[in-house]
């Protein structure tokens, strides 16, 4: 059967504006689950359900089809089962839909793998993720009513200890899987219906402003980075025009040029080398007046007509493995860098190619702090890193 993984990423969103493709811990939201479902391999095909442009093109951008749903399913009020309905409309070769909520993040392959085969192989029609929680419910007292409220799960005179109580399941909306015949008679959850138990940590919704500040850290901590593991990064490469400076040149009267850098982007090289990371530099211009007036002490190589070929060089010198390597560029002459380190990032100004192959979109400009930003997201990634080894 034609397993398609499908994500609902409408424009509107009251509470955050364009919500599904904001960056969270440097990645559009919605690429974290489209991330997951690609590297799972159960799906025979992904797509991204919106009615807006900008969606579309970063749901391409993580190699997702898309399904342009009409104005009448893009509504407010519009459900998400009239959107799916919709979908297998214009898809009969779908025979069951792994509907993925694009608000949780910290979602794994190894989740969908097991859903897939409860599907798949053990014959359920729908399956559904829940979150174990130990939370006590009261009855609700409406206001101006003359009575008391009363326990809805417990004895107040023998209350459960945590780790004496197994706790209740609720649905957490990571994601609902169901058989075409399910949803053409408009239900989700229905025939022979499995729950799949999801991890707490992996359990996360964003669905309000306040709660993006918290969810990059669940993010950092549990959420997904690919296949391959997470190493130390033992080499930053930073191009110079574009990302330590603004890309800007100025002359003079007397033909001196002169550009500008962040005085914050010097502290977070500073901090990358007390961390043990080697830091260099990378231009396609001379640029080594600039570098040695900055006196930054790093190598770097200017006039460089192949930056790959370079960073190849460096990589080999020092014996490194490519995800020991953080790349931070701005141009298209970035990309085939950025594409192979372990770690790269671009600032918020650089040309869409980079973007699109960057793993990490600062919130900065070039110049304007994007490198100091960067080293941030590197060091919190190192955290993750030794996290691991511990446990």
């Amino acid at each position: 059967p034609h397993l398609a993984a499908l994500v609902l990423a409408r424009g509107g969103s009251k509470g955050i504006p364009l919500k599904n493709i904001k960056l969270l811990a440097g990645v559009p939201l919605i690429g974290w689950v489209l991330r997951a479902a690609s590297d799972a391999g159960v799906f025979h095909s992904i797509w991204v359900s919106t009615d807006h442009d900008e969606i579309e093109k970063v749901a391409k951008q993580f190699g997702a089809q898309v399904h342009r749903r009409s104005p009448k399913v893009s509504q407010d009020s519009s459900t998400s089962l009239e959107a799916i309905r919709e979908f297998l409309n214009h898809h009969h070769e779908v025979d069951i839909v792994g509907n993925i909520q694009a608000t949780s993040p910290c979602l794994h392959p190894s989740d969908l793998i097991k859903v897939a085969d409860l599907i798949q192989k053990e014959g359920f029609d729908s399956v559904f993720s829940v979150v174990r929680r130990h939370q006590f419910r009261w009855s609700e007292v409406k206001k101006g009513e003359n009575k008391m409220t009363e326990p809805q799960n417990l004895n107040p005179a023998k209350r459960y200890r945590r780790q004496d109580w197994p706790g209740e399941l609720y649905e957490n909306g990571s994601f609902y899987f169901a058989r075409r015949h399910l949803i053409e008679k408009g239900y989700l959850q229905g025939g022979k219906m499995a729950y799949y138990e999801m991890r707490a940590e992996h359990s996360v919704d964003i669905d309000i402003d306040i709660d993006w500040p918290i969810a990059e850290q669940r993010v950092l901590s549990f959420g997904y980075f690919g296949k391959e593991p997470l190493k130390e990064v033992k080499l930053f490469v930073c191009s110079v025009d574009g990302c330590l400076t603004n890309g800007r040149i100025y002359v003079t009267e007397d033909q001196k040029e002169m550009v500008s850098y962040d005085y914050r982007d010097i502290v977070g090289i500073d901090l990358l080398k007390k961390r043990g990371i080697q830091v260099r530099f990378i231009s396609e211009r001379d640029c080594s007046k600039t570098l040695s007036a900055i006196q930054l002490g790093c190598i770097a190589e200017v006039k460089a007509t192949n930056k790959l070929q370079v960073l190849e060089n460096w990589q080999k010198d020092m014996g490194l493995n490519w995800k020991e390597i953080a790349y931070l560029g701005n141009e298209e002459s970035d990309v085939e860098c950025l594409k192979t380190a372990g770690m790269s990032g671009v600032p918020a100004d650089a040309c869409t190619v980079a973007q699109k192959a960057a793993g990490y979109i600062c919130k900065s400009n070039g110049g304007c702090g994007a490198v100091r930003e960067f080293a941030e997201h590197i060091f919190l990634l190192l955290e993750k890193v030794n996290s691991a080894r511990k446990q």
